[in-house]
Formats: structure tokens, C-alpha cells, sequence
């Protein structure tokens, strides 16, 4: 299984700075930020699963505009997954006519290019021999994380966070965890912002991972534009023993 890295930062600004997508072989989008965009139009009309963490733009800004690029191109519709009340939001706000057309009644309700399909957390779902499962985490909206099991190897995605006892008493259950991406959006100067957003900075993010009770490679997303050199230098003198790395666009992970 490969993880294609399409957008990893906390916003825009540059050639560099994408924001959150993750695609999962060629098929599968985790969160659909505004990295999205640099796939070609073959590329995206082959994508059939998207799983959203949360519904804050930078985790879903392509969603609207990739429906509309490839609905005529696709067969099928394309299922978008989401908990319960991250698809509420999605049909309230976003998909209601107002702000984009409600692609899961268009071209007609009974074949539309757009379904939802809710998630539990804790529960599995399988799309072609990979198993995606919600893990809870605390942000200012109803958010998830994500697990991606191979069979022989797991890929954690915290999304965005706050501190979560739940979310590493799942991690620490995962017997197969070889990676774990995980946020830190601010810098410690902006500690009571990261504690006020429920996100996590370095000395956050230490304290976190002191939970955690597997071995596996660490990757640090959703860094903030202009404040990266920083934030990452305070990682590196807190958390240098986790030997943690900057998520990078393109990235590819194997697991």
C-alpha cells in the first residue's frame, strides 16, 4: 500500500504549501485540501473513496471543486465517508445549493455522483482488501483520525487534534503500527492558541507522545506557513528521541 503525500501544511502561501490531502494508492483520498489540485483530471477521476477527518476548509476546500471536475468522466458515484455529524455538516453547509450543488442528488436522487456513507469509530471499513477505521481525537468540531491497515503494516493519521487520551489508548492497541502522522500547528510562542484551537505545538505534542507505547516512524503535519523553521527546531530539542520528520509534499510512504 502507498501513501502519496498531495498536501501536508497548515496553509497556503508558495509553490510549497499545500493543504491536507492524502492519497491512498491510487483510489482513496484522506481529507481533500486544496493539494487535491495538482493531480491531472485522469487522476482524479479515478478516485472513488474519500474519507474526511473534519470539515474545517482546509481539510475539504477540493471536495466541491472535484465533484464538478470529473462527474461526467465517472461511472459510479463517488463515496464520500464521514461521521455522522461531519456528513450533517457537509449537507447543511457546504452541498446545499447555496454554497455548491447537492451532488448527491444530481444528475437525479436515485443516480447521483455524490453518496455519503457514515462511519463509526472503532468500526473497520474495507474498500478493496484496505481497512480504514476512525480513532476519536478533541478538535473544535466533530473530528477523527484515521487508521490504514495493509494486513501486514498500519498508517495512523491524527488529523487535526488537541490532546486526546482516547486517541493514543487506540494507537497503543494497534499491533501492526509502523507510521504515525501526526499534527502540530503552532509553535510554542502560540501555546494557549494551539490549547484555545484544540491543536497541538512542541511542548503539546511532547507531553502526547509520551503516551504513545509503539515503535514506529513519526511524521509531523499541518506546520504552519512562515513559521515552520520554528516550529520544527523546538520539535527537534523536545522531541529529539522520537526522531520525529517533517511530513513533505510527494512524499510516498510504504507500509
Amino acid at each position: 500500500m502507498k501513501l502519496r503525500v498531495l498536501g501536508c501544511s497548515g496553509g497556503i502561501g508558495g509553490r510549497a504549501q499545500r493543504t491536507t490531502a492524502l492519497l491512498l494508492d491510487h483510489d482513496i483520498l484522506i481529507d481533500a485540501g486544496t493539494g487535491v489540485g495538482d493531480l491531472s483530471i485522469p487522476e482524479l477521476a479515478v478516485i472513488d473513496h474519500v474519507f474526511i477527518t473534519h470539515t474545517h476548509l482546509d481539510h475539504i476546500l477540493a471536495l466541491p471543486l472535484l465533484l464538478d471536475t470529473v462527474a461526467d468522466r465517472r461511472q459510479q458515484p463517488l463515496i464520500v465517508y464521514g461521521s455522522e455529524a461531519v456528513l450533517t455538516i457537509l449537507r447543511n453547509h457546504i452541498f446545499n445549493w447555496a454554497i455548491w450543488p447537492d451532488f448527491s442528488e444530481v444528475p437525479t436522487p436515485e443516480k447521483p455522483f455524490m453518496v455519503y456513507r457514515t462511519i463509526v469509530p472503532g468500526e473497520a471499513v474495507e474498500v478493496g482488501g484496505r481497512w480504514i477505521t476512525a480513532l476519536p481525537v478533541e478538535h473544535t468540531v466533530p473530528a477523527v483520525a484515521y487508521r490504514v491497515d495493509s494486513g501486514t503494516g498500519s498508517l495512523v493519521f491524527s488529523g487535526d487534534t488537541g490532546p486526546c487520551d482516547a486517541f493514543w489508548r487506540a494507537v497503543n492497541r494497534i499491533g501492526n503500527l509502523r507510521h504515525l502522522i501526526i499534527e502540530c500547528a503552532f509553535s510554542n510562542r502560540e501555546r494557549k492558541l494551539a490549547m484555545l484551537s484544540r491543536h497541538l505545538c512542541p511542548d503539546l505534542l511532547a507531553v502526547e507522545l509520551q503516551k504513545l507505547e509503539r515503535q514506529c516512524e513519526i511524521h509531523i503535519t499541518h506546520l504552519k506557513p512562515g513559521q515552520i523553521e520554528l516550529t520544527m527546531e523546538e520539535i527537534e530539542t523536545c522531541l529529539g528521541d522520537f526522531k520525529p520528520r517533517m511530513l513533505q509534499n510527494n512524499q510516498v510512504i510504504e507500509f
